[in-house]
């Protein structure tokens, strides 16, 4: 993602600070009043026929601290745009969380089908929603559910766009859930920013900035571009494949070879390293996410990224000049998980 307007990750870099740092001496801007927004129509659970849930809904006594957007991935991108079809999707998704994942009830608090049509996914979230001081905890972000309030979105978008009805009922969904809970537009996420998973898809993950700016916009904020954990796949190649190889290495994974190619070895390694740490990775509608075993992402790299002093000559370091070398930036001192990700995402 590109930095936003105000500083420059690589001059940051090269004089030794990170983005935390600069946060910290107010470059994002202080916190402000946010302007209300209106509610958009959300059918609940009794207008689409919901089953009562298995067991009790739990309702954390705080704010969500993210909006997290997810795509169904199945049963795929279907021309049906009407309003029965969305409560049909809403239907199947409470179906398959319950009978298949052994869940209480739908796991995203609310869904938005390709004809922009919202519904209420688990039971009482949009009561609690509206009240804007607590939330109803999901089963939609492995290890994160009290922190964050999930969407899922109708239909699969690793290579094609959103429908314009999904995107703009998406905006003022989120807007709406951003202002009754006073949620900054930086931490509307993607699925993947949590989660080894490519959700909620290339193309709709890549406009998540224009999501953040389009809610800014509506609440009257400015927006700063969060700074991520880069999603690694098996075909992948290239430095930051290299660098993630050097670091697997270092945690002793030393059948994984250093040559820049996200083979079966690195897969290997990656789904080892994730089993060993209990990391479930995805918790979404689609049974198509268990082809993403091995997948390197948000919850992998902090395991992966050790303080280290570049050009010391262990794996750690060689990882670090490998990042440094393609991008021509000059790194003193001893890297953070800070300063990872921003060598990553140069």
């Amino acid at each position: 993602m590109a930095a936003s307007p105000g500083f420059d990750r690589r001059a940051l870099l090269k004089g030794g600070l990170t983005v935390t740092a600069v946060g910290a001496l107010g470059a994002f801007g202080t916190a402000r009043a946010d302007a209300s927004v209106a509610a958009p129509e959300i059918y609940g659970t009794g207008d689409w026929g919901a089953r009562p849930p298995s067991g009790a809904i739990t309702v954390e006594n705080h704010k969500p601290t993210y909006i997290v957007v997810h795509h169904t991935v199945e049963p795929g991108n279907s021309e049906d745009y009407s309003k029965e079809r969305a409560f049909q999707i809403s239907r199947d998704i409470q179906n398959f969380h319950m009978n298949t994942r052994g869940w209480i009830d739908t796991g995203q608090q609310f869904t938005n089908s390709r004809g922009g049509f919202v519904t209420e996914g688990r039971h009482r979230s949009l009561e609690i929603l509206r009240g804007g001081t607590q939330h109803v905890q999901g089963a939609n972000v492995a290890n994160h559910n009290s922190e964050v309030i999930g969407i899922e979105n109708e239909g699969l978008y690793s290579t094609v766009d959103v429908p314009r009805a999904l995107w703009d009922s998406l905006v003022k969904l989120v807007a709406y859930i951003a202002s009754q809970y006073g949620i900054p537009p930086e931490n509307i996420k993607g699925h993947r920013d949590f989660n080894s998973t490519e959700c909620p898809g290339q193309v709709l993950y890549d406009r998540l900035p224009e999501l953040r700016q389009a809610v800014g916009g509506a609440l009257g904020r400015s927006v700063a571009a969060p700074l991520e954990w880069p999603l690694l796949k098996p075909g992948d190649t290239g430095r930051k494949v290299l660098a993630a190889q050097h670091l697997l290495r270092a945690r002793g994974a030393r059948s994984v070879p250093a040559d820049g190619v996200f083979g079966p070895s690195t897969r290997d390694a990656v789904s080892a390293l994730a089993a060993a740490h209990g990391l479930t990775g995805h918790t979404c509608y689609a049974a198509a996410h268990a082809d993403e075993t091995g997948f390197l992402g948000a919850d992998i790299w902090p395991l992966i990224t050790p303080s280290v002093r570049p050009g010391t000559g262990d794996e750690a370091a060689r990882a670090a000049g490998a990042l440094v070398e393609a991008t021509g930036t000059r790194v003193t001192g001893v890297l953070t998980p800070r300063t990872w990700q921003e060598l990553l995402a140069s």
